[in-house]
């Protein structure tokens, strides 16, 4: 933890951040092998935080004009300032238990719904945040046994 503490400090550091590191806590631990912390590009931090905070209730620990932390979306996470997030091949998914009152959420916070699609077992959006990054979120359906 202390090595990934340093290590995470020093990449602040080196993009002009200046943490205070004795505030900086993890809320999940280690795992060999999966997936550990999520960074986002965003080119406006007070935006990105102003959305994700209302439409999902996660909160946010400042480090510098340029980078920020996230903690309450069930894996640890950054945000880097002052960048247009680059859509791919890569889709984040949060999970959901109930999907309609996400959806809502996420519009009243300034989303974008992109895409609805169902499939066995489940049903999901995809919205698009104000600050440009695509993201989906799911909910479990029981599948009827007809």
């Amino acid at each position: 933890m202390r090595r990934l503490l340093v290590s995470f400090c020093c990449g602040l550091f080196a993009l002009g951040c200046a943490p205070q590191i004795e505030t900086f806590e993890r809320n999940m631990p280690q795992t060999n092998n999966h997936i550990d912390y999520v960074e986002f590009a965003a080119p406006d931090l007070a935006v990105f935080k102003a959305f994700y905070g209302e439409a999902f209730g996660w909160e946010f620990q400042d480090w510098g004009p340029d980078y920020i932390s996230f903690q309450g979306a069930g894996i640890d996470g950054g945000v880097r300032g002052g960048e247009t997030p680059v859509i791919g091949s890569t889709l984040t998914i949060l999970y959901a238990d109930d999907l309609d009152a996400s959806e809502k959420k996420v519009v009243a916070a300034g989303g974008e719904i992109t895409e609805r699609h169902e499939f066995p077992g489940g049903k999901r959006f995809h919205f698009r945040d104000p600050t440009g990054n695509v993201l989906g979120v799911w909910m479990q359906v029981e599948i009827s046994e007809d």
